[in-house]
């Protein structure tokens, strides 16, 4: 089992930028495929980035394309998402997940591991 924990959320105005974290906890994430999902209030959670498990293939939801970047730091069991040029369209509860699985995952479907989410609010 792993255990997924979020920081780096906060309210930031528009034009800003954030860089979110993910620290896993219970089993090395080495080997995961890891991600970021958002999900905004009446929405649906959607996808925002992926990241295979060497770090050698990457994907991004177009609406974040250009401005999110995806990274991780296996020694430091760490997942980050760097945000910038926030819009308040971006404002969500951003969730990272990771499955034991190679390649990428662009569906909640493709996660095991989910942590609790963080806040991130950009306003106008």
């Amino acid at each position: 089992q792993v255990q997924l924990v979020e920081s780096g959320g906060g309210l930031v105005q528009a034009g800003g930028s954030l860089r979110l974290s993910c620290a896993a906890s219970g089993r090395t994430v080495s080997r995961t495929r890891m991600g970021w999902f958002r999900q905004a209030p009446g929405k649906e959670r959607e996808f925002v980035a992926a990241i295979s498990w060497s770090g050698g293939i990457i994907s991004y939801a177009d609406s974040v394309k250009g401005r999110f970047t995806i990274s991780r730091d296996n020694a430091k069991n760490t997942v980050y998402l760097q945000m910038n040029s926030l819009k308040p369209e971006d404002t969500a509860v951003y969730y990272c997940a990771g499955s034991p699985n190679y390649g990428l995952g662009r569906t909640q479907y493709d996660y095991n591991y989910w942590g609790q989410g963080t806040q991130v609010t950009v306003s106008s």
